[in-house]
């Protein structure tokens, strides 16, 4: 391991408790528009450099490389955390089910520590979360939740399903805080994971920020990256290079004080890089 990457009991230390029984990682890897050869590199350089939580999906296309690069680690499957998630053309009680048994099997493993609905799809996300709820019975996913869900799509679920989901996976970051959201989340014991944490780097080098990564000599990504499990989230940054990887890990060795956490809050601007679910009904 280099000097700066994460010592992996210590990664394993920092995780959060889901309210399905299970501990969360606070830190992943994102594979997002990681080609399958780039995903089995930067999964491989993860796990070597103490990651144990990684994020795919089936849309990504990569859950095959994902499963490749967790074999060829050699690292006890009970020392990873693997995420994968239900695409919107195979939400509803027919197709549900059948796709999760495919991402297992491209994944090549026993089970998921977490599955989840990738988006509030209009009229079939609660019959999803019905079968995902079978699966979770089932042991075939330690935990299930959801992605992309505002508050009424929340309420509406808890309301007519009963399993209230242990994630809610969006995009936040100093620029798009969801504090309303967060809160809510809060409100009902769900953990909210930070996806494009560092806004796919349309405001990394905003000066406020540069500003705070100054004063305590780290980089503008740790900045954004630690600002995220400050707020008690975990998060989710994404790259394919060894030294990026490395860089957005290095995020346990210092702490923001209390007044440059409320200086980074006041930053919300409701910036958008991705999905806006508001308006799916």
């Amino acid at each position: 391991m280099s000097s700066n990457s994460i010592d992996p009991s210590q990664a394993k230390k920092q995780s959060l408790k889901t309210n399905q029984g299970n501990s969360i990682p606070v830190l992943g890897l994102g594979v997002w528009k990681s080609s399958p050869p780039e995903c089995y590199q930067a999964v491989t350089d993860a796990l070597a450099l103490g990651y144990r939580h990684i994020d795919t999906a089936a849309i990504y296309g990569n859950e095959e490389s994902v499963g490749k690069a967790v074999a060829d680690s050699k690292i006890d499957r009970s020392e990873l955390f693997i995420t994968t998630k239900l695409w919107n053309a195979d939400q509803g009680k027919e197709k549900a089910e059948v796709a999760f048994e495919k991402s297992l099997s491209k994944l090549n493993i026993d089970y998921v520590d977490l599955y989840l609905l990738h988006f509030p799809v209009s009229e079939k996300r609660n019959e999803s979360w019905k079968v995902l709820e079978r699966i979770y019975k089932s042991g075939r996913a330690k935990s299930i939740g959801v992605s992309n869900f505002m508050i009424p799509h929340l309420q509406e679920l808890i309301q007519e399903t009963g399993l209230v989901p242990a994630i809610n996976q969006v995009e936040v970051h100093p620029f798009l805080n969801q504090k309303e959201l967060r809160a809510y989340c809060d409100s009902q014991n769900i953990l909210v994971e930070a996806y494009s944490p560092l806004a796919h780097g349309k405001r990394i080098e905003d000066p406020s920020i540069s500003k705070i990564a100054e004063k305590y000599k780290k980089t503008n990504a740790q900045i954004l990256i630690r600002w995220s499990i400050q707020s008690n989230m975990i998060v989710l940054p994404k790259s394919v290079k060894k030294a990026r990887i490395d860089e957005n890990g290095s995020v346990f060795d210092f702490s923001i004080s209390d007044f440059d956490m409320e200086f980074l809050n006041s930053l919300d601007e409701n910036y958008r890089t991705c999905w806006d679910p508001s308006d799916v009904v």
